[in-house]
């Protein structure tokens, strides 16, 4: 069976990720700051790791035996790429997928791309640039996730674009995101070392048609 270590195992996207593997033949550590914050479905499937992405002591314990890191991160992601890059060497684990955030290479067009620099520039896109640097220099099977901006709307619609292609779309769903997660985990071949833009269809303009 399939294990599958989920990093932020908290995050909004990741519990999505965590229900939706429960119908696969995977086994999920639920790796997360503090446990108490989550509950398990199903203690057959799923494990909760309380442990820091901060420490690589913690993230070389929760890789033992895993086949693929599922990194879903908030805060000093850089400082937390170089513990993941680090760990999965040290325990020989090579599958990532990596949820990033749009504009690392500057790839937003338009009226669009200055709205997202805006808004993102100042510490929180040049540090997800440097972590998805630091994960593309390393040897790591790798796939990057690039959402557009996220909304907890209940469908399943996207499109992705490559690294070098311009971005497209202004928004996606959480949803959105976690099947593309989930069909990676149980397809881990698809997208190797690439680095994926992913949008709702049909969402084109100066920013998200929510957003205020």
């Amino acid at each position: 069976m399939k294990q599958v270590l989920v990093l932020g195992a908290h995050g909004q996207i990741a519990q999505i990720v965590t229900k939706n593997l429960l119908a696969e033949d995977v086994q999920q550590k639920l790796f997360l700051r503090s446990s108490a914050r989550l509950t398990v479905a199903n203690p057959q499937k799923e494990k909760l790791i309380e442990g820091n992405a901060l420490s690589l002591f913690d993230l070389q314990q929760a890789m033992e035996g895993v086949d693929i890191v599922y990194a879903n991160l908030a805060g000093n992601v850089v400082e937390s790429a170089k513990n993941v890059i680090a760990a999965m060497k040290a325990k020989g684990v090579k599958r990532l997928i990596w949820i990033s955030t749009l504009g690392i290479y500057d790839e937003v067009p338009g009226e669009y791309g200055k709205w997202n620099h805006e808004q993102l520039d100042g510490g929180y896109l040049e540090t997800y640039a440097e972590a998805a640097q630091l994960i593309e220099d390393s040897d790591l099977d790798y796939t990057i996730i690039r959402p557009a901006w996220l909304d907890n709307q209940d469908e399943v619609s996207y499109e992705l674009t490559r690294k070098g292609e311009a971005f497209k779309g202004t928004e996606v769903s959480r949803k959105s995101i976690a099947d593309l997660v989930t069909k990676i985990i149980g397809e881990p071949s698809l997208y190797v070392r690439e680095s994926l833009g992913v949008n709702k269809p049909n969402t084109d303009g100066n920013k998200p048609a929510w957003y205020r």
